[in-house]
């Protein structure tokens, strides 16, 4: 082979070489977009414990220090801590149907499960946190709380005047679903793409 072919090199091996590069940076693609969905789940499993974690703490300490007690006043008789035990849903509504709500409970943890899989959006990773910590809270007192079998009360403690007791879990629950509505009418869905209607 001369010197100029040499230089040029074949047209076989310029083929091979152009389909190896691409091959390269096809891989390269998929692997970034594996990586940017764990981050993404990382983010809903780290809301997630930390809301499930501040919703434990406060309710192991009010239900130490607080039960039984006269309530304490945070603002006033605007808001008061007073523990009580809720055997209904958030905010003290059905209480006939305990084990219904603890399906429900498990219900919505299976969905975000199956949703963590294609999760690439930051602001869905944190509404689904809030709202999976929200049921693990309410989830956990139903499960180890009395009377048990899957219908214990749940340890509510924030009372505003004129208004249902209720606890952390409940406000991320709640938090949670207000982000995913204001998501959902921005058109982000939990892939990362943006639709408009």
């Amino acid at each position: 082979m001369t010197e100029a072919e040499q230089a040029i090199g074949t047209p076989d091996a310029g083929k091979a070489e152009g389909g190896a590069g691409t091959s390269a940076a096809g891989a390269g693609a998929e692997e970034t977009a594996a990586d940017r969905g764990r981050r993404r789940v990382g983010v809903l499993l780290g809301v997630a414990a930390l809301a499930y974690l501040i919703d434990l703490i406060s309710k192991l300490a009010v239900v130490a220090k607080l039960e039984h007690h006269a309530p304490v006043e945070v603002i006033g008789t605007w808001l008061q801590f007073e523990v009580i035990r809720n055997r209904g849903a958030a905010f003290g509504f059905g209480e006939a149907m305990t084990i219904v709500f603890t399906v429900i409970a498990v219900g919505v943890i299976v969905v975000i499960a199956r949703l963590a899989r294609k999760l690439y959006s930051v602001p869905w990773a944190i509404a689904l946190g809030l709202l999976l910590g929200g049921a693990f809270g309410n989830l956990t007192d139903r499960v180890f709380r009395a009377p048990g079998d899957f219908q214990g009360a749940v340890v509510d403690f924030i009372a505003p005047a004129h208004f249902a007791v209720f606890n952390l879990a409940d406000s991320a629950i709640v938090c949670g679903g207000f982000l995913i509505v204001i998501l959902s009418f921005r058109g982000l869905d939990p892939d990362g793409t943006v639709h408009k209607d």
